[in-house]
């Protein structure tokens, strides 16, 4: 009987979870501009409807032009994404790519329900990295404490 905590990889590609992601430099930039433009790109559309009534949840997207808040959302989510893949290559990150990719959907459809003024918006931006950048921290601390042979 299989423990009901253990997961097989299904990812296919054969690689561990929690394992150094290395490669060129051109691979590292097209997964960081993948999870960051889906996440931003799920966001809208998470944002285009409402599953529940109005008094419950995130609103749906407020009227106006959405180009300046997911500008907004994609320079913030690539800065994001760029610190955990950096990190992961140096390192073993445990999911940098989901990571990346709920802190930049998150911030996307909160940003285009709610539109926030400029302050709060940079604040929200400056917040995501805050946090990319703290499990990257973990990461690191986790792996000087426990060692580089960890599997």
């Amino acid at each position: 009987m299989s423990n009901l905590f253990t997961f097989d990889d299904v990812s296919g590609d054969g690689v561990p979870e929690e394992t150094r992601r290395q490669g060129p430099l051109w691979r590292h930039a097209l997964w960081v501009a993948g999870i960051a433009g889906g996440a931003v790109a799920a966001g809208w559309i998470a944002a285009a409807f409402r599953l529940g009534p109005a008094e419950y949840g995130i609103p749906s997207a407020a009227p106006g032009s959405p180009w300046g808040l997911l500008a907004w959302c994609l320079g913030a989510g690539l800065v994001a994404c760029a610190a955990l893949r950096g990190t992961a290559a140096r390192i073993p990150v445990y999911a940098p790519g989901r990571v990346g990719f709920v802190l930049v959907f998150l911030g996307t459809r909160l940003a285009l329900g709610f539109r926030p003024p400029a302050q709060l918006l940079a604040a929200g931006a400056v917040a995501a990295v805050a946090v990319a950048l703290a499990w990257c921290v973990v990461a690191a601390v986790t792996h000087r404490t426990h060692g580089p042979d960890r599997t």
